[in-house]
């Protein structure tokens, strides 16, 4: 078994490093039609539209909307039979279309599907080319993004989008789920990212050999935006998923190590996954999670103790972000206790080193507050928020960071108002908006609105004008919006006319910069430098030092590298910490990661030869404990002087680590 995973690893990192070498072929826009495909499989999914697709720039930007948050292969996860269907298949429709085999006859066995979407109990399993059942919005269990509905969308002015590889060890070992594989996640994910490259692979035969289908997995920014001004859709590799890297937790215990978690994001990156979730639906080793509410969330507390010996213990939370509530415990404790943990900070760190970007949407409101705030210090970009379930209070963080956010593709009319409510704060970053479909991401979809006295008027003209959209037809089945909701990913366009016809143009203009602000991100972040630590290693000196026999609280402590140990002065204010940086060096940054007993007023000096004294070059008397970051201006210096003018708690000045930068 470990030899298989090693070989699959191994064929897809092949995979990507050809990718990586050789570029993206560019579409043969001077080829007549080249947008039609010449091999499509017959019988097939018809696409229901017709023009050429948009290509190019505008005012130097590209076009198109962007889906941050997806998951085509999700039928490879949760042990292989929780989404029923495939994305693509050789064999053809028939195969890829078809319904798992224990929800024959009439749906009965079906068991989770009719626990979360079918009150009676019952469905017609056949798919291809009936379709009489599934897929729709309220089915979780169905497949919903056959390549050629994802043709469809692109079609509809779709230019970038997520592919999520997806899958929960905990949910596959229910006894409830049938299953033809493993539960282990990782090699999920790897399956996954292997059968992403050879569904590229199965478009471009259909368009007629390597480099000319529509669908185009990038590893770098500068790639998407090549395929984007082509006029194809470029697919972006992420990963949701509960244990990365088997960082489960046992009764409070990770089950992984700083090595592993180093190997794993190493692999990762090497699949050519450049977006990630730390954690997802139950705490693990890396962080806590926001809980989902209701009887999902009762579910999943299960799931929680079940798995892991331990359950979701709340709190007050600290500020106005909240996680869900979850029912009965009290409603004023509705924050998780679990923030990220040190072995999530080090993964947050070895992500930044690759560029990545990290997804912050799963985390509880500790853990999110915490990444945050490194992201911060280091004005790292690469913060990504892709179905609607960030804190308003907090968008200005990750928008003043560069990142970006996304809606969930709720109903029209809800989808409209979130975009109302932010659109003031993202005109003053120049940002754009984009949607989450999370279609595979057993989640639930927009209904229908049923009576609207402005439904969709087909056929409709794409955002651009240039491509007519008709019904869909799969089959014998004919799909309708307004009749349908966004039952499948062949209908995202037909959402996207639904939004239009509730909101305006305004909301569709500001969804077609959505492919442009991602990929400026993405971009920011890839050239993004961390910055050195001048101080690391460096000898330090204190006024005082804590007492305590069995730890060592000495002023090397704060720079050894070590989130895990610390500085701690005495229990009196007025106490200071300095460090030797060898020589003269220019500094204009100081960051300190503060342990609880934090500073509520002090001040940061350099050592002037000139004066022969210590000079202030940043002070605060509100400092708020956990990473605190001054900026100032630049001054060259060899020594750097933490003074605590008044301690925050009636302990000790203590700070895990204290950096000093350039700038």
């Amino acid at each position: 078994m470990r030899r298989h995973r090693r070989v699959l690893s191994l064929a897809v990192a092949a995979l990507v490093t050809i990718a990586l070498t050789v570029g993206v072929t560019p579409a043969s826009s001077a080829a007549s039609n080249w947008w039609e495909p010449s091999n499509r499989p017959s019988p097939d999914s018809g696409i229901g539209a017709t023009g050429a697709p948009f290509t190019g720039t505008v005012n130097g930007e590209v076009r198109g909307f962007v889906d941050g948050h997806n998951h085509i292969l999700a039928n490879e996860g949760f042990g292989g039979r929780l989404i029923c269907g495939k994305a693509f298949s050789p064999a053809g429709v028939a195969d890829a279309l078809k319904d798992c085999p224990e929800h024959y006859p009439d749906g009965a066995g079906a068991t989770f599907e009719n626990l979360t979407a079918d009150p009676d109990g019952h469905h017609d399993p056949v798919g291809w080319p009936t379709f009489k059942e599934w897929p729709t919005h309220q089915s979780l269990t169905h497949q919903q993004n056959y390549y050629a509905w994802i043709e469809r969308a692109w079609r509809g002015g779709l230019r970038v989008m997520v592919n999520d590889l997806v899958t929960n060890g905990v949910l596959c070992a229910l006894p409830i789920m049938p299953k033809d594989r493993g539960c282990d996640e990782m090699d999920a994910i790897r399956l996954e990212a292997a059968k992403s490259w050879e569904m590229q692979a199965y478009i471009d035969g259909v368009y007629g050999g390597p480099g000319k289908g529509f669908f185009r997995i990038v590893t770098s920014p500068e790639q998407a935006r090549q395929v984007v001004k082509d006029g194809k859709l470029a697919i972006i590799l992420g990963v949701e998923t509960s244990e990365p890297f088997g960082c489960k937790m046992i009764m409070d215990v990770a089950q992984c190590t700083e090595g592993q978690i180093d190997a794993g994001i190493n692999e990762l990156y090497s699949l050519g996954v450049r977006s990630m979730f730390l954690c997802h639906k139950f705490d693990n080793g890396l962080c806590g999670v926001r809980f989902d509410s209701g009887t999902i969330g009762q579910v999943l507390q299960a799931g929680q103790f079940s798995c892991c010996a331990t359950t979701w213990n709340t709190e007050v939370c600290p500020g106005p972000q909240m996680d869900n509530p979850i029912i009965p415990q009290d409603p004023a404790k509705r924050c998780n206790t679990r923030g990220l943990t040190r072995l999530g900070e080090h993964a947050l760190r070895r992500m930044m080193e690759r560029h990545m970007m990290v997804e912050i949407d799963h985390m509880s409101v500790k853990a999110a507050a915490r990444t945050l705030d490194i992201l911060e210090a280091e004005k790292y970009p690469g913060v990504l928020s892709t179905h609607s379930w960030m804190d308003t209070g907090w968008s200005e963080r990750v928008y003043k960071l560069g990142g970006f956010i996304t809606g969930y593709d709720n109903a029209s009319e809800s989808f409209v108002a979130e975009w109302r409510r932010n659109k003031a704060l993202r005109d003053r970053y120049n940002v754009g908006y984009g949607f989450g479909s999370d279609m595979n991401g057993v989640g639930g979809w927009p209904g229908p609105r049923t009576g609207a006295p402005n439904p969709v008027v087909y056929p409709y003209r794409s955002f651009d004008g240039a491509t007519t959209m008709d019904r869909l037809r799969t089959g014998d089945r004919v799909w309708d919006v307004n009749v349908d909701g966004a039952a499948h990913y062949g209908l995202i366009p037909d959402w996207i006319e639904d939004v239009r016809m509730v909101g305006g143009q305004a909301v569709i203009d500001d969804m077609a910069r959505g492919a442009e602000s991602y990929l400026r991100t993405w971009a920011a972040t890839a050239a993004h430098g961390l910055g050195t630590n001048l101080a690391a290693g460096k000898p330090a000196t204190a006024s005082s030092v804590e007492w305590n026999p069995f730890v060592n609280f000495s002023p090397g402590q704060a720079v050894d590298g070590n989130r895990g140990t610390r500085w701690s002065s005495s229990w009196n204010d007025g106490q200071w910490w300095y460090v030797d940086l060898g020589s003269e060096q220019t500094v204009g940054r100081v960051t300190i990661d503060w342990e609880p007993a934090y500073a509520s007023e002090y001040r940061l000096e350099q050592w002037s030869e000139a004066s022969q004294t210590w000079r202030t070059v940043w002070s605060t008397t509100a400092g708020r404990g956990g990473i605190e970051t001054a900026r100032f201006e630049p001054v060259t210096t060899r020594w750097v002087r933490f003074y605590g003018v008044k301690r925050a708690t009636r302990y000790c000045f203590s700070f895990w680590e204290l950096g000093v930068y350039a700038s």
